[in-house]
C-alpha cells in the first residue's frame, strides 16, 4: 500500500466533501470487492515461502535431519517440522513416515 496525494487524484470537490469527515488525517480506501489480493500475493513472499518449504521437505525426504534443516533455513526444529508435516499432508503418497 502506498500514499497518494488526494490533490493529484481526486477532484477538488470531492477533497471538500471528504474533509467534512475527516480533516487533515490519513484514511485508508479499501479496494473494491473482488479486487482484493491475498497476503503475499503482490509482494511475492507467498510463492517465496511455498518454495522454501517446498525445498526443506524435499530435503528431509532425501535423510537431511531436522537439526540441520534448522540451522540451514534459521527456523526452529518446531516449525521445521510443521512444515514437513504440512507438507507430508499435502502429499501424501510421496512422503513416508520420518518424522
Amino acid at each position: 500500500m502506498k500514499y497518494v496525494k488526494a490533490q493529484n487524484l481526486l477532484p477538488e470537490e470531492i477533497i471538500r466533501i471528504i474533509q467534512e469527515y475527516v480533516d487533515g488525517e490519513f484514511i485508508y480506501i479499501p479496494r473494491k470487492d473482488g479486487n482484493q489480493k491475498a497476503w503475499g500475493e503482490k509482494s511475492g513472499a507467498k510463492d517465496s515461502l511455498k518454495d522454501r518449504n517446498n525445498l526443506i521437505f524435499r530435503k528431509y525426504m532425501n535423510g537431511i535431519k531436522v537439526a540441520d534443516l534448522s540451522k540451514e533455513h534459521y527456523l526452529s526444529e518446531q516449525s521445521i517440522r510443521r512444515i514437513i508435516s504440512q507438507q507430508k499432508a499435502r502429499f501424501p503418497i510421496s512422503s513416508h513416515n520420518h518424522l
